[in-house]
């Protein structure tokens, strides 16, 4: 292999937590910053296309629906782009009847068929939850029942999680579902953050722009334990570049300890010969006779973009959720007891790696949301990636 002049910093993965640190290392200190992904586009799993046929964004892993109460985050991400005024908004379907998500006085009165009061549903919920009410059970089924009453629970929340998790809720932790959020009022935002909106022209757009900069180069297919590339793990390690590692933490270490479990997703497309089919962006699924947690109907996230689509056609994917195998898309940690004690493990690794910096969802065995990212991001590059380049 020909000698390589290494840069200041490499980062392995780009998605936001990269991009994110990348920005803030060349703007801070003016180093030089390589990003390889092993994918053939930069964004993480927030990356998004434009769909030629129906002139939809489609977000390539699943939805993402940016949202915030954190100013430091908002000021950040609105030097790259700027937001539509979309508010979130979910549906779902039992029995063949469309109710509005989160569970509010709407979808109460709706299900019941009744007029009832915020004072006079909040006692129904108490009175339904019966033997249960107050209790803290051990697993899910119980701790729905105990949170919103068995029919509310079984209605909307026991076959959904049954199918997300493919496992009966009976076998699950209750641990999964903390808390239920029953609305007594008919707000069905389903976020309730401060800011929310969707870029105007697109993730990707937003992401191109941040590291938009001559210091900063970006290898796509590039696969950070193959030694045949330049900016891999063992050559990296003894030139002693400094290093950003968003992959899977398990991976880096060879899985020499076992592997963590996630769960993943897998996407059916289906295409309509209509201009809208569900009239909503997301569609709940919550019977069991329907294999498929939701479906994402991407044209309704830009409605402000009407004159550019297709009236004619649009295009949804179905959501089928499954335990991941290595190869699959990681999303969700299932943060098991056990998976929680391997992670601890692997992190007291991770410590010893002195020019690695671990970060991200896979980098941490944590789920985030776009916000927490970009957050976690900033802090990290304060706290642990600035002080290795200043040495």
């Amino acid at each position: 292999m020909a000698q390589v002049e290494y840069p200041d910093l490499v980062i392995v993965g780009a998605g936001l937590f990269g991009l994110t640190v990348a920005q803030q290392a060349v703007e801070h200190l003016g180093v030089r910053v390589q990003i390889i992904d092993v994918r053939d586009h930069i964004g993480g799993n927030a990356y998004s296309y434009m769909d030629e046929e129906t002139g939809a964004e489609v977000h390539k892993y699943g939805a993402h629906l940016f949202h915030t109460s954190n100013k430091r985050v908002w000021d950040y991400v609105n030097r790259f782009t700027s937001f539509t005024n979309y508010v979130h908004r979910v549906y779902a379907t039992h029995d063949g009847v469309v109710y509005p998500l989160p569970i509010n006085l709407g979808t109460i009165n709706q299900f019941f068929g009744a007029h009832y009061t915020p004072a006079e549903a909040k006692a129904l919920i108490a009175e339904q939850a019966g033997e249960l009410a107050g209790t803290d059970p051990a697993n899910l089924n119980d701790k729905g029942i105990s949170l919103i009453g068995r029919p509310l629970y079984e209605a909307f929340i026991k076959n959904y999680t049954g199918k997300q998790w493919q496992t009966d809720p009976s076998e699950l932790p209750a641990g999964i579902i903390n808390r239920l959020p029953v609305r007594f009022n008919y707000d069905n935002r389903y976020f309730r953050d401060t800011w929310e909106g969707l870029p105007t022209d697109g993730y990707t757009k937003w992401m191109e722009r941040m590291i938009d900069d001559s210091r900063i180069s970006v290898s796509l297919s590039t696969d950070f334990f193959d030694a045949s590339q330049p900016y891999n793990k063992e050559a990296l390690k003894a030139a002693g570049v400094p290093v950003v590692y968003t992959g899977p933490i398990d991976r880096y270490f060879d899985y020499r300890l076992g592997d963590l479990k996630w769960r993943t997703v897998d996407f059916k497309e289906v295409r309509y010969d209509e201009g809208d089919h569900f009239g909503c962006p997301v569609m709940n699924y919550s019977d069991a006779d329907v294999p498929y947690t939701r479906a994402i109907e991407f044209k309704n996230f830009n409605p402000e973009r009407a004159d550019s689509q297709n009236p004619n056609k649009t295009v949804v994917w179905e959501e089928y959720s499954r335990f991941a195998e290595r190869g699959d898309e990681p999303y969700y940690p299932v943060n098991t007891a056990a998976d929680k004690e391997l992670y601890a493990q692997y992190e007291q690794l991770a410590a010893s790696e002195a020019n690695t910096v671990f970060g991200g969802r896979l980098g941490t065995y944590k789920y985030y949301d776009m916000h927490n990212v970009i957050d976690t991001a900033l802090t990290a590059y304060e706290n642990q990636v600035a002080p290795l380049l200043r040495k």
